[in-house]
């Protein structure tokens, strides 16, 4: 091991000065995801080397929408409630969906998988970077061909003397098929979800609380510029991996043969 000279170590000190104070919390950048190790069950057909998309590559229209819970009479600060969200992501989704928390845990650059459901029963397979993680929240980031381009944040905090607990989700569809599929009762699914999740996060602490939701247009009109995401849609090639499965065990029969 190289040890470091003087110079180094000014250097060193000189860089970290002109870092933003929170630059260890956010995930540093990479050109595509790299998923470390798969968690037995997942499957990594549409992460592994694709983009992490925010709004701004989406497709549809912009939302912007909150879901929140009041933990009304629980005894815990927020920093509690994020490390036992980040601890046990998997165990308030509901029924159906599943999430494979990365080997490292929820931290800053780390990439989980994720397998759900669509419209009309399809499965899906996708994931999720975490973008940003610290001790009272953090942001994940969608990954081509996810249903949306956009990002999601989970916080905690004080209003008036409780523990408040939040779900925001910035977003757009990522595709014109993706679209049409959250008008047609994706956005019901979506909002389900987080009120679900948020729902069985609250029962954790002992508290039964109704969740409030909040979702605004804040642009109404479609990207058709980024059209060509359909390209990536992970719906169209998970359905595609799920009918070509006998074709995969054909060929490593074979193989073994």
């Amino acid at each position: 091991m190289t040890e470091q000279t003087p110079q180094d170590e000014a250097r060193e000190e000189e860089r970290l000065k002109h870092e933003p104070r929170d630059a260890a919390y956010w995930a540093k950048y990479a050109e595509t995801l790299k998923v470390t190790g798969v968690a037995e069950g997942a499957t990594n057909i549409n992460v592994e080397g694709r983009r992490a998309v925010g709004p701004l590559q989406g497709f549809g229209k912009l939302w912007q929408k909150t879901y929140r819970i009041n933990l009304t009479d629980a005894n815990v600060t927020p920093v509690e409630v994020i490390k036992t969200w980040k601890e046990n992501y998997k165990d308030f989704w509901p029924e159906g969906n599943l999430f494979y928390a990365p080997l490292a845990g929820i931290a800053p650059g780390e990439v989980a998988l994720i397998s759900g459901s669509l419209p009309g029963g399809v499965k899906l397979s996708t994931g999720v970077m975490v973008l940003y993680a610290d001790d009272e929240s953090f942001s994940l980031m969608t990954p081509e061909g996810h249903p949306f381009s956009g990002w999601i944040t989970f916080s905690s905090f004080e209003e008036e003397g409780t523990t408040v607990v939040q779900v925001q989700v910035l977003m757009r569809a990522n595709d014109p098929l993706y679209e049409l599929g959250l008008r047609m009762g994706g956005h019901k699914m979506e909002d389900e979800m987080w009120r679900k999740t948020l729902e069985n996060l609250a029962a954790h602490f002992g508290v039964r609380e109704r969740v409030e939701m909040n979702a605004v247009c804040v642009d109404p009109k479609l990207q058709w510029s980024h059209y060509r995401n359909i390209w990536h849609n992970a719906g169209i090639r998970s359905a595609l991996y799920s009918i070509t499965a006998p074709l995969r065990w054909r060929r490593d029969r074979a193989r073994q043969d």
